[in-house]
């Protein structure tokens, strides 16, 4: 670090909005995210050898092998529906699993806050260790670090993930094309009310329940149906705008949804209404997105709502040539909007 940064390399305008710190909203998944990643990690790294997605994709031999590494700073550590062992496995099982993926094994770094109550700390590992056992993969290696009191919210986990893709299987972002249905998996933003409402103290008349969930069998047997899947997503940080942004991107196509046919729980629009949030925004952990050609969408959506993570799996909208790298929704009263990412996001902390 003693020699100066080479600004010649960074990308006009202005990289980062002109902050000259880092602020909340570089790791939240939205506008400042992407910046911080393209005008600052790229130009130092150099051009990727894949399109980024929240798995690369890499040969070994005569095989394909997708690899994700995550990181979780959810606060607080326990939540209605889980706590951060568990969404550590699941989310970094799910983010392979989005590229078509099955999972072989992860790996998990802990740094952990002098202080943090050993049993508290056995629940969090006993709950990775659950988690991994059921989704069928290995906790192969790992590493431990402790930080001073006061400088580390507990624990902080890292894990990296490795999985397979099966031969024949090409599913990325920049696949989805004008004319795709386009389909969720389930009900949206519990996990992020989940965590807002132990974190805050709100009560939102029904009890919210996180929904982390491992969905790689989900998408074993959405592969299996023979329906032809152009790209996945799951929307955690930014929540469902924020990954049909990155899609209508990366495909260089546009996308238009229907905003009664979006399924959210009551008490999840009870939380928005209340606090001026927009469900679209709000993270979830046991959802996905999928793009898959129109002709194939009822027979996709029939093998999703066999499986119990597809059970209330909803057509909400189509991609479209028109518009290219802009989300629209058609409102309840007739109109449309503009769906975007946000600059920072709305619930920091939620993974």
């Amino acid at each position: 670090m003693n020699e100066p940064l080479d600004f010649s390399n960074w990308t006009c305008p202005t990289p980062l909005r002109d902050y000259p710190t880092v602020v909340m909203g570089h790791g939240a998944g939205g506008k400042l995210s992407s910046e911080l990643i393209n005008y600052l990690f790229l130009p130092a790294f150099g051009t990727p050898r894949s399109p980024l997605t929240d798995a690369a994709v890499t040969e070994v031999g005569n095989s394909r092998i997708a690899i994700s590494t995550d990181s979780f700073v959810v606060r607080p550590l326990f939540f209605p529906g889980g706590n951060i062992g568990e969404l550590a496995v699941n989310g970094t099982i799910n983010d392979i699993a989005m590229m078509g993926a099955q999972p072989i094994a992860l790996t998990a770094s802990f740094i952990l806050e002098e202080g943090m109550p050993l049993d508290q700390l056995g629940i969090i590992a006993e709950s990775m260790g659950r988690a991994a056992r059921q989704a069928g993969v290995h906790l192969i290696a790992g590493d431990t670090k402790v930080v001073d009191r006061g400088h580390g919210d507990g624990v902080y986990i890292t894990t990296t993930g490795f999985g397979l893709i099966p031969t024949g299987i090409n599913i990325g972002p920049d696949q989805a094309r004008p004319g795709d249905a386009i389909i969720v998996s389930g009900p949206i933003g519990l996990h992020g009310v989940a965590t807002l409402s132990v974190r805050e103290g709100i009560e939102f008349g029904a009890p919210v329940v996180s929904d982390t969930a491992a969905l790689h069998e989900l998408v074993s047997v959405m592969l299996a149906s023979g329906a032809r899947i152009h790209a996945m997503r799951d929307p955690t940080r930014g929540g469902v705008a924020a990954a049909l942004n990155e899609i209508a991107h990366a495909a260089g196509i546009g996308v238009e949804i229907v905003e009664r046919d979006i399924p959210v729980p009551p008490a999840v629009q009870a939380a928005c209404e209340l606090l001026g949030m927009d469900p679209l925004h709000i993270a979830n952990e046991g959802k996905l997105i999928v793009f898959v050609e129109r002709a194939d969408a009822e027979l996709l959506l029939t093998t999703m709502r066999h499986h119990p993570l597809g059970r209330e799996a909803s057509l909400i909208g189509y991609a479209t040539a028109d518009h290219p790298g802009v989300v629209v929704a058609r409102t309840g009263i007739g109109g449309t909007r503009v769906v975007d990412t946000l600059i920072g996001e709305q619930l920091p902390r939620i993974c």
